[in-house]
C-alpha cells in the first residue's frame, strides 16, 4: 500500500510541489477519492453517480483508470464487479484505499475552513435550538457589512452536551447556549469569553395532583418522585452535579427520554405518572399555555436547596486567546460585539 499512497498523495516536500506545480492534477485526485468513497458506500457506480450528480460512464471511467493503476503498481485493482444487477466487491487494498481517502478529504476540507476562518471569510456559529432567536437578532447587527465583504455566515446546531467539545476542536468559533455552573459564580470559564445572558433554575411539568405533589419541591426531594429525565444534555449535567455519575441508581426514573417533547406527550399520555424536570423559562411558557405539547401540565417550582448550589447560564461563548489574535474588526468580533448589544437589561 506504500506504493498506492505515493501515486495519489505525494508526501512531505513532493506533495507540496505537486501542490505549487499541478492544481489541476491535485483536483483531480481529490475527485477520484471522492468517487471511490461514494462507490464504496453505494457499492455501485450507477448509485454513486446518482448521489455525486454526474453521468455513470464518468464515474465508471474513473473506477477503470484507479483499477488499472493499481493493479499495475499493488497487483490488485480497488473494485471488481459481479455481474449485472450485482453490487461490486471491493479489495483490501481498496478498504485500505477508502480509509485513507476518507481522512485525507476529512483533513482537507479542515484546513481549509482553518484558512477561510484565519481569514475572516468564514465565521461558524453553534447554536442550541432555544438560542436561534438571540443569534438572529445578533446577525441583524451585522448582516450588511458581513454581505459587503463576503463573510459567509454558518450555523451548526449542537447540543448542550457538546458545546465546550465544539469550542475546543475549533468546529465552532462561537457558541450561543446553556451550561451548568456553581450559583452566582462563573467558574471554569479561564480559557473562554462569557456573554452572560441570564441565569435560572431548573422546574418541574408533572400530571400528578396537587394532594400527591405540591407547587414547590426542593432538589433534595426529587429521589422520592418518580422523574421523568433526558438520557444526556442539561438537565443530566445538573443531577450528575447533585447526586454523582451514579445519579440513576440514586433516582427512581420512571421513563428516559431524549427530547423534551416526548416527554410532554409521555405524560399528557397518563401511561407514565410523574415529573419530568425543565428549564425555568420553559416551564413560564408551560404555566402560560404556549406549549401545545404540556397542555394540561402543571408546573411545579424547583427549589435549590440541596448542594451544591447549581444554576443555568445562557450565554455566549468563544475561545478567548483567538478573538484576542484579531483586530476589532474582524467578523468574529463584530459578531462578538452584536452579541454584546443583545444582552437583556
Amino acid at each position: 500500500m506504500s506504493t498506492s499512497t505515493q501515486l495519489l498523495l505525494p508526501a512531505g516536500n513532493r506533495l507540496s510541489r505537486l501542490l505549487h506545480a499541478s492544481p489541476v492534477l491535485l483536483d483531480t485526485t481529490l475527485d477520484q477519492l471522492r468517487t471511490l468513497i461514494a462507490v464504496y458506500e453505494t457499492r455501485s457506480a450507477l448509485r454513486a453517480a446518482r448521489v455525486l450528480g454526474r453521468e455513470q460512464s464518468s464515474v465508471q471511467k474513473q473506477v477503470d483508470t484507479l483499477n488499472r493503476n493499481f493493479k499495475q503498481l499493488c497487483g490488485e485493482p480497488l473494485v471488481v464487479k459481479q455481474g449485472r444487477g450485482k453490487d461490486v466487491l471491493i479489495t483490501p487494498t481498496g478498504e485500505a484505499l477508502v480509509e485513507l481517502a476518507r481522512r485525507t478529504l476529512s483533513e482537507w476540507l479542515d484546513s481549509i475552513h482553518e484558512c477561510r476562518r484565519k481569514l475572516g471569510t468564514t465565521v461558524t456559529v453553534g447554536t442550541t435550538r432555544f438560542m436561534l432567536d438571540s443569534l438572529a437578532k445578533a446577525w441583524h447587527h451585522v448582516a450588511e457589512d458581513f454581505r459587503r465583504r463576503d463573510v459567509e455566515l454558518k450555523v451548526v446546531h449542537i447540543r448542550t452536551k457538546d458545546i465546550w467539545t465544539s469550542l475546543g476542536s475549533k468546529e465552532v468559533d462561537i457558541v450561543c447556549g446553556s451550561v451548568v455552573t456553581p450559583a452566582g459564580r462563573s467558574t471554569g470559564f479561564d480559557e473562554f469569553d462569557v456573554i452572560e445572558w441570564r441565569r435560572g433554575g431548573l422546574a418541574l411539568l408533572t400530571n400528578l395532583p396537587p394532594h400527591r405533589l405540591g407547587d414547590r419541591v426542593g432538589t433534595g426531594e426529587l429521589p422520592g418522585l418518580p422523574l421523568v429525565v433526558p438520557g444526556d444534555g442539561l438537565i443530566a449535567e445538573f443531577l450528575r452535579g447533585w447526586f454523582g455519575p451514579d445519579y440513576r441508581n440514586e433516582l427512581d426514573i420512571a421513563a428516559e427520554i431524549d427530547e423534551i417533547q416526548y416527554g410532554m406527550s409521555l405524560l399528557r399520555s397518563g401511561l407514565v405518572e410523574g415529573c419530568m424536570i425543565v428549564t425555568s423559562g420553559l416551564g413560564v411558557v408551560a404555566a402560560n399555555g404556549e406549549l401545545r405539547e404540556g397542555s394540561g401540565l402543571r408546573v411545579v417550582e424547583l427549589k435549590n436547596d440541596r448542594k451544591p448550589q447549581l444554576e443555568r447560564l445562557v450565554g455566549v461563548f468563544a475561545r478567548k486567546e483567538e478573538r484576542a489574535k484579531f483586530p476589532a474588526d474582524h467578523p468574529l468580533n463584530l459578531l462578538w460585539a452584536a452579541f454584546q448589544r443583545e444582552v437583556p437589561d
